[in-house]
């Protein structure tokens, strides 16, 4: 999996530009546009909140989890229902805002969550954390299938039977290539280099292969509710929040220029820059390398 220190690279640094861009809870995952693209990025992202809300049959005092919980727009949605909210994340920035916002969130590892840490809950949600769950070197050694195992038995004595788990992720598509053709030094509209500036982007992080990875590893313990892709929302949802990140606010834009130190020094910073210029998520979505996928599990 992704290490805290992988995580905070990606998250914690952009932590500041982001709540800039996009709000204080802002929301760093792909919006619910069900093909209406007059949505604005708000209503989207409100959209599918209600749609977990639904999902997960969350109501007044229900008990929920939101495993790699981001700034906590998730949360933010919940409490207004009443329900009681508890957040985890590995990016330190991600979790010092969510409280300055009131919210319950604690730097953890949410594949090693177990009743002994909260209790259990009413539901679980997990919004784009599975991206995170497997590294390159895990893929490599071929225990891809069994990280996702384990975190579904882990999740198993979370909830009640019957009780529901939402997740959404990217995964690879149709159109993936094979690992050893990924390269930054492809050339620039190519696959190749898209996907190695996903990998700098997110280092230490390996999707699953296709939504049937992942169902298949949620089974026997878990039976699927609902399936439905959310590649074309998401490909809306990054353009969005790309305006968001350009648009001038004199704070934003003087922390974009204390960065430059570390632009000139550190290449991997370079490398996460580059997606500034150019978003690789986007670009696998459009070449189908990658999909992107909500999913409903009940325990069984």
């Amino acid at each position: 999996m992704a290490s805290q220190q992988d995580l905070d690279f990606t998250y914690t640094t952009i932590d500041k530009v982001f709540r800039l861009s996009i709000g204080q809870t802002g929301d760093y995952s792909g919006a619910m546009y069900n093909g209406d693209f007059s949505l604005t990025l708000e209503q989207a992202q409100q959209q599918k909140h209600q749609f977990i809300v639904d999902s997960l049959r969350i109501r007044s005092g229900s008990r929920v989890l939101d495993m790699g919980c981001g700034w906590g727009p998730f949360l933010t949605f919940i409490k207004k229902l009443g329900a009681n909210g508890r957040g985890v994340t590995l990016s330190r920035g991600q979790a010092e805002a969510c409280r300055e916002n009131g919210l319950e969130v604690d730097v953890k590892d949410c594949r090693l969550i177990t009743p002994a840490d909260y209790g259990t809950f009413d539901a679980v949600t997990c919004i784009g954390g599975m991206e995170h769950f497997c590294s390159i070197e895990q893929y490599q050694a071929g225990q891809q299938d069994q990280v996702y195992a384990d975190f579904f038995k882990k999740l198993y004595d979370l909830l009640p039977l019957g009780g529901r788990f939402y997740m959404q992720t990217m995964v690879f598509g149709k159109n993936m290539i094979p690992f050893d053709q990924i390269s930054l030094d492809a050339p620039k509209d190519s696959p190749s280099y898209a996907l190695a500036l996903m990998i700098a982007q997110f280092p230490g992080s390996w999707l699953p292969y296709g939504a049937e990875q992942v169902i298949r590893n949620a089974q026997p313990l878990f039976k699927l509710i609902s399936q439905s892709s959310g590649r074309l929302d998401y490909i809306e949802t990054i353009g969005q929040w790309r305006k968001r990140f350009r648009a001038f606010n004199l704070k934003k834009y003087l922390l974009y220029v204390s960065l430059l130190p570390k632009l000139l020094t550190n290449k991997p910073f370079q490398d996460l820059i580059a997606v500034f210029r150019v978003s690789p998520n986007r670009v696998c979505f459009e070449q189908e390398t990658m999909e992107h996928y909500r999913l409903v599990f009940e325990k069984v």
